[in-house]
Parts: structure tokens; sequence; C-alpha cells
């Protein structure tokens, strides 16, 4: 029986180099994962992961339906480049009654059409450039999550000119609206911050709020 709703079973249309590292990292974590692709060559790559790897050219209703799509908990449709198909496939996965789809996009009009099918869309190469440009503008940025189009997760590496000041101090909530939800140092997280915690030096800040709340508090550092 699953717990929490937890979903234990993957199905991957589509090995490029988005479905491959994803196929790979679920079966690594232990999850079942079923994989399809009209290369015998990547395939075959994955079939040390996974035992479910099928060769196939045809993604119709039926064929998606022998492979099994249906009795997956989440199923990603990464043949973002080629838009017809990837539309096509998306719809038919949703037809199956897989309790989650989502598919890759590489434009916003194509994401458009994947949603209105009734898929959650990512865009890898989109996410990626924007991790790379937040890097390349910033000294302090690590890494982020966005949870909607305002809103982020962020990682960030204090300066120098905080180091030794205490969290009530430098009185981010109050100036940035800001919560600071963990700290990292020396792969140790503390999520249990007092306010008279000082920083110290090597402390990664992770804090949740609006986007330019926290590029403003990021341009303070």
């Amino acid at each position: 029986m699953k717990k929490n709703n937890e979903a234990t079973s993957f199905g991957i249309i589509g090995l490029g180099r988005f479905g491959t590292a994803l196929a790979i990292s679920l079966a690594e974590a232990g999850k079942e994962v079923i994989v399809v692709d009209r290369s015998e060559s990547k395939v075959k790559e994955v079939r040390q992961y996974t035992e479910y790897a099928f060769v196939s050219d045809d993604l119709s209703l039926e064929t998606l339906r022998e492979i099994g799509l249906q009795n997956c908990d989440v199923v990603i449709v990464c043949i973002g480049e080629k838009v017809d198909i990837s539309i096509l496939t998306t719809m038919r996965v949703v037809e199956l009654g897989v309790p989650k789809v989502i598919a890759k996009a590489i434009s916003e009009e194509q994401g458009a059409v994947l949603k209105k099918i009734g898929a959650e869309v990512v865009y890898p190469e989109r996410d990626m450039a924007l991790r790379l440009g937040k890097r390349l503008v910033s000294r302090n940025f690590l890494d982020y999550v966005s949870l909607d189009n305002s809103v982020e997760i962020r990682q960030i590496r204090i300066s120098d000119k905080i180091i030794g000041h205490s969290i009530e101090e430098l009185g981010i909530r109050p100036k940035y609206n800001l919560n600071i939800i963990a700290i990292e140092n020396d792969r140790t997280t503390n999520i249990e911050i007092s306010p008279s915690y000082r920083l110290q030096p090597d402390d990664i800040m992770v804090v949740i709020g609006k986007v330019n709340n926290i590029d403003r508090f990021e341009e303070s550092l």
C-alpha cells in the first residue's frame, strides 16, 4: 500500500537527454520505471536500470496500453521537440486515465496546448537557462525552486558583510518580507533557527518569498 499518496511507478516516453536522466534518477531511487523510445540503442542504455524498457515507433493508444502505461502513477512525455507527436501522445496518455501526466515543452505555445489537454508542463531548457542566468548575475546565488511565477525557495551564500550578525539584527522578515526556512553549513541543515543565531562563515541561507524581495535582499549583500 502506498503511503501519503506517494508515486511509486513512472512511465517515460522519449529517451533524449532529459528523459534518460530522469529514468535513471527514478530507477536509482528505487521506483518502478517503464520507458519507451523508438531508438533501440537508447532503450538498451537504460535496460541496466529497468527491465521495463520498450522499443516502439508506434505511440498509438493501443500500443501504450499494451506496454502498461495506464498502470503508472505518473507518466512523463519527454518528446518536446516534435510538437505534433508530443501533443498527440500526451492526449493518449491522458485518455488512458493516468493519474498524473507531465509533458516537456520547448515553447509557451506548446505548453499552453499541453495544459489544455490536462498535462502538467515542464520547460527543462528554459529552467536550466534561468538557473544559469541567476548564477551569472549574482555572486551569492546557488540554487532555487520556483513555486509559481512570483514565489521561490532560494539558496543564498552569505557574504562577509553579514557574517557575525544575528538573524534578528538583519531584520530580513520586516525589511524584505522573507522567511528563512533553513541554514546549511558543512552538509548539516538547521531548520530551527533562533533569532539570536549569528551567521557563520560558509553558511548558506535558504529563504522563501517573492522573487523581487529575494532579489532585493541579494543586492543588499
